[in-house]
């Protein structure tokens, strides 16, 4: 199984200006999660920003970056850049991996590609973990999915589905969706030209476009929920407690 990792990230950020470049006990953010890329089974790991000061940061510790165009409006329309850039072929499996994601497990990476790499319905791959409290079923900022028996997935929402009509309990465990996804690079390529759809502009969730085009979107299940990506300034001062106290 080969695979490469491309890792979108920008600047801005309405919570945290600067995010990619704040400082974890001696290094930016970018690093750490770089560095937990090239711990996996990646054979690339590639950067992809439109901030120069991002691209200097990468080039300082010897990482690889890409430059793009600054009207992406999504992660995925910057790596899809890349990839053509790059001019990486069309079976090529990519992993989209968030740019403020440094406490990412390599198994789970290496899982989502090598679900991929063994499945060939499908031109996308992605993962859950189920979901076991009810505070965590209703919060919208936390998406279900709804998979079939062949663990492709058949919608996802901020709603909490699948909804118990009796009021008594879900006879299936509700599924948590982890936002990391691995694409075949021509598909990639293909989905970023799409427009946006009626159900991904009302739930806000991009994957649904893949969906409403009739593309299945397979989906493993983890057995433990990686930590969160960094949104807040708690989030990155739980992060420099976890660095500070394994080291």
């Amino acid at each position: 199984m080969e695979f490469d990792i491309l890792i979108p990230a920008r600047y801005s950020a309405t919570r945290l200006p600067g995010k990619p470049l704040l400082d974890v006990c001696g290094k930016p953010l970018i690093q750490w999660v770089y560095e937990r890329a090239k711990s996996s089974k990646a054979q690339h790991v590639v950067v992809a920003t439109d901030d120069e000061r991002i691209e200097q940061a990468v080039k300082k510790f010897g990482g690889e970056v890409c430059m793009t165009r600054t009207d992406h409006q999504s992660g995925s329309d910057r790596i899809a850049e890349v990839v053509n850039q790059l001019h990486l072929p069309k079976d090529r499996i990519i992993v989209n991996l968030q740019g403020d994601e440094p406490s990412i497990p390599q198994a789970l990476i290496n899982k989502v590609a090598r679900r991929l790499f063994t499945d060939d319905q499908v031109a996308v791959a992605t993962a859950c973990h189920e979901i076991n409290t009810d505070k965590e079923f209703k919060d919208p900022n936390i998406v279900k999915v709804v998979c079939n028996t062949k663990g492709h997935a058949l919608y996802f929402s901020r709603a909490p589905i699948p909804w118990p009509r009796d009021g008594k309990g879900n006879s299936v465990k509700a599924l948590r969706h982890i936002g990391i996804y691995a694409y075949r690079a021509e598909f990639l390529r293909e989905f970023t030209r799409w427009p946006e759809t009626d159900a991904e502009k009302t739930e806000q969730l991009e994957q649904l476009r893949i969906l409403e085009h009739g593309v299945p979107i397979a989906v493993c299940r983890v057995e433990e929920l990686p930590e969160a990506g960094i949104d807040t300034q708690a989030d990155l001062e739980r992060f420099k407690q976890s660095v500070q106290s394994c080291g």
